[in-house]
């Protein structure tokens, strides 16, 4: 019985529990503390490693300084201007160069191989834009503002080699060919004037610069109150009276052989000199009428210098040059030459041949011989007065 019992209080024992152990006393469970209500929970401060880069990233992150934008659009403004100067004078030599050496009609011989040229330019921008943009990247790694340097640079270099005399040869040879008939027709005329100064010659020139000296200031005074150019001011004083003032048989009186004169410039001349009578034998009197008289008669022909200098010298005779124009259905001075046989059609290539001569003297400081050296291409840059621009 007692056996039996003491198995069947062995069974009931825990299966974890051994014979070693049988007599020991259990542990104690562990007290669990509850929080207090009052003492709330820390919230943890630990950041991501992604939050952590990015709050980095904007500590780095610094803002430009004032001014940083206009500075930047400077640059390239002044990069981008120096470039298309660059560029533009380029291509005028190029295509002027390439219209000289291919002038003609020939398909083969002068109309192909100018369009092949123009190919040939296309491909040598295009490199060279290639070029400028990998050398750009270069630049800009050393210093922002190495690029607009070297732009400026090679601008002013261009602009030097666009003065010279030979790119006034190549920059003639471009107007021509896109100017066409017209600017044909005007490079004639002024090559008019050239041989008619070259005609002429410097010791004959020279006699009527120091002739117009004492009348200088009067004329330069008129041309300025009437805003025309002196020069072509002194050259119609030397074509109507070579500085030598006088009454002519045909009515002509003082130093630009003033005749008939309408009303309303008589009154313009006098509002300028302030005075209420005009003395014609007053050299001052006499040009303001002549600058008045050459500004209406250019106003009325549309800005023309030819016409406007030959309107001058036939006046009011057979109803002026318009209606004379009008009845021929002329537009130009070359249209209207054939019917001028009894009017003296080379009046404005004489005026402007002596107005060549005072340019170079006020310019050059002397008279060049046309003949000598390379005069022709330095008097053809320097241009004819009251030709809006140079080279012709």
């Amino acid at each position: 019985m007692t056996g039996s019992r003491a198995m069947e209080k062995q069974d009931s024992l825990p299966e974890t529990e051994t014979a070693d152990t049988a007599g020991a006393k259990p542990p104690k469970p562990a007290r669990k503390r509850n929080p207090s209500p009052s003492a709330p929970r820390k919230k943890s401060t630990s950041k991501s490693p992604a939050a952590s880069k990015s709050t980095t990233q904007k500590k780095k992150k610094k803002t430009p300084p004032p001014g940083y934008l206009q500075r930047k659009l400077a640059l390239l403004a002044v990069e981008a201007i120096s470039l298309i100067g660059a560029a533009i004078s380029a291509i005028i030599v190029l295509l002027g160069y390439s219209a000289e050496h291919f002038t003609g009609t020939r398909f083969f011989a002068n109309l192909l191989p100018f369009a092949f040229g123009i190919l040939l330019l296309v491909l040598l921008a295009a490199f060279f834009l290639l070029g400028w943009w990998r050398l750009r990247q270069r630049l800009h790694q050393k210093a922002e503002i190495l690029a607009p340097a070297v732009a400026a640079g090679l601008a002013v270099v261009i602009g030097w080699i666009s003065v010279q005399d030979n790119f006034a040869l190549a920059y003639g040879h471009f107007r021509t060919l896109v100017g066409g008939k017209v600017e044909a027709g005007r490079v004639t005329l002024a090559h008019q004037v050239y041989a008619a100064y070259r005609r002429y010659g410097t010791r004959d020139l020279q006699k009527i610069l120091d002739r117009a000296a004492p009348f200088t200031p009067a004329i330069e005074a008129a041309a300025e109150a009437f805003d025309v150019d002196a020069n072509i001011l002194h050259g119609i004083a030397a074509a109507e009276s070579s500085f030598m003032p006088r009454d002519s048989a045909d009515g002509g009186r003082g130093l630009f052989q003033i005749t008939q004169v309408p009303k309303t410039i008589t009154r313009e001349a006098a509002e300028q000199l302030e005075v209420d009578k005009l003395d014609l034998q007053n050299p001052k009197h006499n040009a303001f009428i002549a600058a008045a008289t050459f500004k209406h008669y250019l106003n009325e022909m549309n800005g023309d210098l030819f016409l406007g200098l030959l309107a001058y010298n036939i006046g009011p005779a057979n109803g002026g040059l318009r209606f004379i124009m009008d009845q021929y259905h002329a537009s130009d001075f070359t249209t209207i030459q054939p019917y001028l046989q009894e009017m003296p059609r080379g009046y404005p290539v004489r005026v402007l041949s002596y107005a060549l001569a005072f340019r170079l003297w006020r310019e050059e400081g002397r008279l060049l011989a046309y003949e000598e050296g390379r005069n022709a291409v330095h008097i053809q840059n320097i241009g004819i007065p009251g030709l809006h621009g140079n080279f012709y």
